[in-house]
């Protein structure tokens, strides 16, 4: 797999990841709960699940395409923060958008 494909293809899912809990009321958009509405804090778990499965799709590519690089922990709280700002779009759509009608 070529290194830009892999790249643009972590950003695609990471931003499918980061707005998943805001787009539905199932754990991890499966396993059906007894709340009507999932309350934010397990939302923000979900998310800390799903940043920790996109990381390792991403060190999986990495170390497809060739040796994988050591990372501080810079680069955690970048890519966490850039996690977080992917999954605004969601935040926006469930928590401050008034209702039609």
């Amino acid at each position: 797999m070529d290194t830009s494909i892999a790249g643009w293809l972590v950003i695609a899912v990471a931003l499918a990841a980061a707005n998943l809990p805001f787009f539905n009321d199932k754990l991890f958009a499966v396993v059906g709960a007894r709340w009507q509405r999932k309350p934010l804090f397990i939302r923000l778990l979900e998310m800390t699940a799903l940043y920790l499965v996109v990381g390792a799709l991403g060190f999986a590519l990495e170390a497809n395409i060739g040796t994988r690089f050591p990372q501080t922990w810079e680069f955690y709280a970048i890519s966490a923060c850039l996690f977080v700002v992917l999954g605004f779009p969601g935040f926006i759509v469930r928590y401050l958008r008034k209702p039609h009608g």
